[in-house]
């Protein structure tokens, strides 16, 4: 088996800029093509990393940035967009074009491995445009029998730089109390750093080849709880009333309308009916059957969270 070359799509992202950067310490050579380059320097200094100003929903571009290469990742996700049934064009042109594009390219250029990022509760039939477009981007996944699929369904993601803890560690330096939607909803919150890891080991162990990996912390919390553990690490934890279903929609509807990326949206609130958890009677992989230990949230989320820590110090304890 060749020595891994891959391109990483979305590579410039919250997940991608640590998994480039593993990839990096591991001396594997890896192409991360971007709208804008020169917004990615950081990338630039990471020994064995390119980057390139590339359209990635361009299909002969794709070939180009495949050609050569061992394994194609791609990272690519939002988290909104219009409300159409099953799904909106953002969504669609996010979660289910651009990974048949990819793995056609792939198809194409010679490249047998395709890695990719769904997420918990994917489901061509679940509750919210998110789950819907997730579970139809995992069919694009498969969509290329002469490309084997590695498909990783995370629950949400904690670490330096997420979207999560730290939105809501803001929301109560600014609050005196959070008005909280579906605040019972459970979550199993894993490390930014297991998740870089579970895609390398994936890209080396051939058995991972066609195989899904379900990736959980060693923890259980429901949003409440979370909410609360990000404003004590913040030093600044405030009280949570947890919100009935329709101020909980209302709220959303609000956050909708405001300038912005929304905070909350109902589609949202949509796949939180459902609890976003590890399933363990689904077949497939989990980290511990890819020899990764997981990392708690209450060792790493008190560092990046804390009031006035300095970056350099959270890059250091992020290990970039």
């Amino acid at each position: 088996m060749r020595d891994p070359q891959v391109v990483v799509f979305g590579g410039s992202g919250f997940i991608g800029s640590h998994l480039v950067a593993l990839l990096s310490q591991e001396n594997i050579p890896t192409l991360v093509p971007t709208r804008h380059a020169d917004r990615v320097r950081e990338l630039t200094m990471l020994p064995g990393v390119d980057v390139v100003q590339a359209n990635i929903h361009d299909g002969t571009a794709l070939r180009d940035l495949l050609a050569g290469r061992t394994a194609a990742i791609n990272l690519v996700g939002i988290l909104h967009g219009s409300r159409v049934h099953p799904y909106g064009p953002e969504l669609r042109r996010a979660h289910v074009d651009l990974p048949r594009r990819i793995v056609d390219a792939c198809a194409a250029a010679g490249v047998p491995h395709y890695l990719h990022m769904s997420a918990l509760g994917a489901d061509s039939r679940g509750p919210s445009m998110y789950a819907r477009s997730k579970g139809d981007g995992e069919l694009a996944a498969r969509s290329r029998p002469e490309v084997a699929s590695t498909i990783f369904r995370p629950s949400v993601v904690f670490g330096p730089g997420d979207h999560l803890l730290t939105t809501f560690a803001k929301l109560q330096r600014r609050l005196p109390v959070v008005p909280l939607a579906s605040a019972a909803t459970r979550f199993q919150p894993v490390y930014v750093g297991d998740v870089a890891s579970a895609y390398l080991q994936a890209l080396r162990d051939p058995h991972a080849r066609n195989q899904v990996v379900q990736l959980g912390g060693p923890a259980v919390y429901t949003l409440g709880e979370l909410v609360q553990l990000a404003g004590r690490y913040a030093g600044c934890e405030r009280r949570v009333i947890a919100l009935p279903a329709g101020l909980a929609r209302l709220q959303a509807r609000l956050f909708e309308l405001l300038p912005g990326d929304p905070i909350l949206t109902r589609d949202n609130l949509d796949s939180m009916t459902v609890d976003n958890v590890l399933d363990p009677a689904a077949p497939g992989l989990t980290a511990a059957s890819l020899g990764i230990k997981l990392t708690p949230l209450e060792v790493v989320a008190p560092h990046y969270l804390a009031p006035g820590e300095p970056l350099d110090k959270l890059r250091t304890r992020a290990g970039r």
